[in-house]
């Protein structure tokens, strides 16, 4: 498959840039249209979304990548040398990289899927697709999608295959040039090592560009001059949309002892008061998590805590998989700030509760921040509620490194493409922003030419005279 990419790329990247675009936007009224209720269908029943879930993911933003990537690489190619010498033209080329991307995509965003293989086609790179094998059909149903669009069915090759044999096979090719993956950052870490290793036996004819989104222990700071009801709220939204099941989703939360009863019985009852069942009904707002590995885990670390002294279960707390992988949305208050269930990603409805003595005022916010700042290795989401100007001006510094996508007053979860480029950094990965020009310029390979008009008639230079 590798192969027949290949052959088929001189004649796609020679296409011109409007007759690329011509098929992505076409794409994305398909999507938009024609398919927008069964894409959506297949995200529900393949992944356990429900409708407002799907509709926001398989129909809206994968529709948004597909447009506003054609206008992004319009403005990428508008860049060009704005100084030229007399009798000089000067022009920059945006060419595709020399070889194939691999693209790994996850389970939780069919949108994401059709990005990470979309994108780098876009800029004229032929691309082979790996998806979750847990979100196959949705993202089948993307990629007939763009052929049906007009790409040309080599372009992008769609594999859903073994992982391993997959990788094994794309990582070992000479003509293997990038890397566009989302998923979990231990995997990330490991396919990097073997990118690296590839690179320092000379394996491939160019060093291969590496990008990659993963995971986040996302948060939420509440300073005692928040809206406290907005602020739970959102918390509940943030930790609980899609199971907890979204890189950016709400995974600890911090609020002052000055709020913490009023905070507390929003946060429970409205927890409480959601619906969990089949992502069909429309009235359930929690589906199940996406398989019984991950039931495992989550039901091996709810019942953990609930045999920890220093652990409270405020909500939740039951899992059940008689009838699917149901997971209660579970809240649990730690005692101690570093505690397992503030610094470790689980990817499922489980939000862990720190109570922060603020008696101290300022001096006590500032160390919250340094406390979120230092506890986890990652850097994806975050939040902070509050009021005072001078409150989030604060933060918005002391958190500067903390979260790629960082929010005032509203969830972390929940980036729009056109408004809010998604990626983040340290452990999240490269952070080459997820809806943007940015992540363009990752697949393509810029050529400076530089045509002189006059001619030279003579070697020596006037100095020499």
């Amino acid at each position: 498959m590798i192969e027949d990419a290949l052959k088929a790329k001189p004649a796609w990247e020679s296409l011109p840039f409007a007759d690329r675009a011509s098929v992505f936007l076409k794409a994305a009224d398909l999507v938009a249209g024609k398919y927008r209720y069964e894409i959506m269908a297949a995200t529900m029943l393949g992944q356990g979304k429900n409708a407002w879930q799907a509709e926001i993911d398989a129909a809206a933003e994968l529709a948004d990548f597909l447009r506003f990537n054609v206008q992004y690489a319009e403005e990428l190619y508008a860049q060009q040398p704005e100084h030229h010498a007399p009798g000089v033209w000067n022009r920059s080329e945006y060419r595709p990289l020399e070889g194939f991307v691999y693209a790994i995509s996850p389970f939780n965003f069919t949108a994401i899927g059709g990005n990470l293989a979309g994108a780098p086609a876009l800029m004229g790179n032929v691309v082979l697709w790996k998806p979750s094998p847990h979100a196959v059909y949705a993202n089948y149903l993307t990629h007939k999608i763009l052929l049906e669009a007009g790409l040309p069915k080599d372009v992008i090759q769609f594999v859903p295959g073994d992982a391993q044999m997959v990788t094994k096979v794309a990582l070992a090719h000479r003509d293997f040039a990038g890397l566009h993956y989302t998923g979990s950052t231990a995997v990330f870490r490991e396919l990097y090592g073997k990118i690296g290793q590839g690179i320092a036996a000379g394996t491939y004819r160019s060093y291969p560009r590496v990008v990659g989104e993963t995971g986040g222990k996302n948060f939420h700071l509440i300073h005692s001059s928040a809206d406290i009801h907005s602020a739970a709220i959102n918390t509940v939204r943030g930790a609980f949309e899609f199971q907890g099941q979204k890189c950016s989703a709400t995974s600890r939360v911090y609020v002052p002892q000055s709020r913490w009863t009023e905070f507390r019985d929003i946060l429970v009852r409205e927890t409480e008061k959601l619906k969990m069942g089949p992502p069909e009904e429309f009235a359930n707002f929690i589906g199940p998590v996406i398989h019984e590995a991950s039931f495992d885990k989550l039901a091996g670390v709810i019942d953990a805590a609930k045999q920890d002294s220093s652990v409270k279960l405020l909500a939740g707390g039951n899992h059940d998989k008689k009838q699917g992988y149901y997971v209660q949305p579970t809240v649990l208050q730690v005692s101690d700030a570093e505690h397992e269930l503030m610094k470790k990603e689980f990817f499922g409805p489980v939000l862990a509760v720190y109570v922060y003595d603020d008696a101290a005022g300022e001096s006590a916010f500032r160390e919250m921040c340094s406390l979120i700042d230092r506890t986890t290795d990652y850097g994806l989401t975050g939040a902070v509620f509050a009021q005072d100007r001078n409150v989030l001006r604060l933060a918005e510094d002391a958190l500067r490194h903390s979260a790629g996508n960082f929010y005032l007053n509203v969830k972390s979860t929940g980036a729009v493409v056109g408004q809010q480029a998604f990626g983040g950094a340290r452990a999240s990965g490269t952070n080459d922003k997820a809806g943007s020009a940015n992540l363009l310029t990752r697949f393509v390979n810029i050529r400076s030419i530089k045509e002189d008009f006059l001619g030279c008639s003579e070697v020596e230079y006037p100095s020499n005279k």
